[in-house]
């Protein structure tokens, strides 16, 4: 397989990919919706004082941007589960692998980079303070792509199990744990003054780990889903 083969067969899942949600543009703005409204409503719950939800903002966020992920994800692959394009895909010469990625990747562009652009608003509304902006949305630019990655997993393992939504929220929420702590960790440690970059660059490394490995298990999941 060429290079510029595989590279025709990535764009080409991409755009399709990408003009299909278009044409259901509400499963664009529901996630971003979703995030918005926790946000909005979290100030209600516990106070408006700033002292308490500036320390807390950072989770608040990152949790919101987890819920959103799974939001939906149960339709990653569910359609083209039920009209045959996911074992069309497995007949393919490129390789199974690298269209997943495409998937993954364009996951991240309708969810992971909104919420990375959403992120001042988030951090507004929450009363985060300015010192911690920067990094809130570097651990997201930086974290987001792990949650692409590791839901296409997920939501490929459970395809052909028609309504495995409660299913998959239990199969990754603890997979999660980790990146909420260091993301939260490196939000916390700009708010006090000290050194970020090492939680940043932890997550970094944990991202690219993530994106290098996640493609070949999704593509493992679709073999396993589809016969």
């Amino acid at each position: 397989m060429s290079r510029a083969s595989s590279w025709t067969a990535l764009t080409a899942i991409m755009k399709r990919d990408l003009m299909v949600v278009m044409r259901r543009r509400s499963d664009i703005l529901n996630p971003l919706l979703f995030i918005l409204v926790v946000v909005s409503l979290f100030p209600l719950a516990v106070g408006p004082g700033p002292d308490i939800l500036g320390r807390i903002a950072a989770g608040v966020i990152w949790v919101a941007a987890l819920l959103s992920a799974l939001l939906g994800s149960e339709r990653l692959f569910r359609e083209d589960y039920l009209d045959g394009t996911l074992e069309q895909l497995t007949l393919q010469p490129q390789a199974l692998p690298l269209l997943s990625f495409g998937k993954i990747a364009v996951h991240w562009l309708l969810s992971g980079l909104p919420l990375v652009i959403l992120a001042p608003l988030c951090a507004l509304l929450l009363k985060l303070p300015l010192a911690g902006w920067g990094t809130l949305m570097a651990t997201l630019l930086v974290g987001t792509p792990i949650l692409s990655a590791i839901t296409a997993i997920g939501a490929a393992l459970t395809v052909s199990l028609g309504r495995g939504g409660a299913l998959l929220s239990l199969l990754l929420l603890p997979l999660f744990i980790p990146l909420l702590i260091f993301a939260s960790g490196a939000v916390e440690a700009a708010l006090v003054g000290t050194a970020a970059w090492p939680q940043v660059l932890l997550l970094a490394g944990l991202s690219l780990l993530t994106l290098l490995l996640a493609p070949f298990a999704v593509a493992a999941s679709i073999r396993v889903s589809v016969n």
